[in-house]
């Protein structure tokens, strides 16, 4: 039977060499180390010092977990992935995850929380965003419906109307129609349910300032006059009038528009 006849501290902490008959044999690091009670004089088959590689194997796969996991939570998706691109085997990558699992070093649930209450404070997304980028990250639905509970309807409310906000001042200057369409777009891109955004919208009072629409509607109207200008009559006021009704202006006003654009060119 083989004999372990010196164990030595390598150069990088944590890290061992083990000497079998006079010759070295394996490295391990320390935790198997103590894990197994290695000593000098030991006996060692080939059967233990397979179980000896395969928990070093694990050990390296946890060290190098807990380096990625000392910049910022991480879900068990993550470390997986991360500890694949390293070129570790699945079934070391297993025992690394149940071992950090049970540690709570790698928590989804407790990920989820904190994400949520993350979002809430620095973004203006709304549950719809937040639970897909969660799905994302390999969380599964039950700890995404748990920690969305923490966005109060009050909290989605409130950041919300800040958005809507933000939104109308941006397109304030275009059809009143498409300026509504347009806050309303953008609250369903960040991710807020339709009554929500109906309620966000409803604290903005929005009202068309009659004289600004006006004037809106004539000068991108003579643009699209001018553009159709080769055109036979009909087929100019025609296309005109489709475009500034996809420009979001009322049909009524378009029309009233045109009339006076008729009696310019008549004259």
């Amino acid at each position: 039977m083989a004999v372990i006849t010196m164990i030595q501290a390598q150069k990088r902490a944590g890290r061992f060499n083990v000497y079998v008959d006079g010759h070295y044999a394996f490295p391990v690091s320390e935790s198997v180390l103590i894990d197994f009670r290695l000593f000098k004089g030991m006996e060692v088959d080939q059967q233990l010092e397979a179980r000896l590689s395969a928990a070093d194997d694990v050990a390296k796969a946890y060290n190098r977990a807990l380096d990625y996991l000392s910049q910022q939570l991480r879900t068990e998706k993550e470390v997986r992935t991360k500890l694949a691109g390293l070129e570790i085997a699945p079934e070391v990558i297993d025992e690394t995850l149940e071992r950090l699992v049970a540690l709570n070093l790698v928590d989804d649930a407790h990920y989820a929380a904190s994400y949520v209450r993350t979002m809430m404070r620095t973004s203006d997304k709304g549950p719809r965003v937040i639970r897909q980028h969660l799905r994302q990250k390999g969380v599964l639905e039950q700890p995404i419906d748990d920690a969305l509970k923490l966005y109060s309807p009050e909290e989605r409310q409130t950041v919300g109307t800040a958005v809507a906000q933000k939104l109308a001042k941006r397109y304030r200057h275009q059809a009143f129609h498409t300026q509504e369409q347009k806050i309303r777009q953008g609250l369903m891109t960040r991710g807020f349910a339709g009554d929500e955004i109906t309620a966000m919208l409803a604290t903005l009072d929005l009202t068309p300032d009659i004289d600004e629409q006006a004037a809106l509607l004539a000068k991108q109207g003579e643009k699209l006059w001018h553009k159709y200008r080769t055109l036979a009559a009909n087929e100019r006021k025609y296309k005109t009038k489709q475009a500034l009704y996809r420009k979001g202006f009322g049909l009524d006003d378009i029309d009233h528009w045109l009339v006076g654009m008729a009696t310019v060119n008549d004259d």
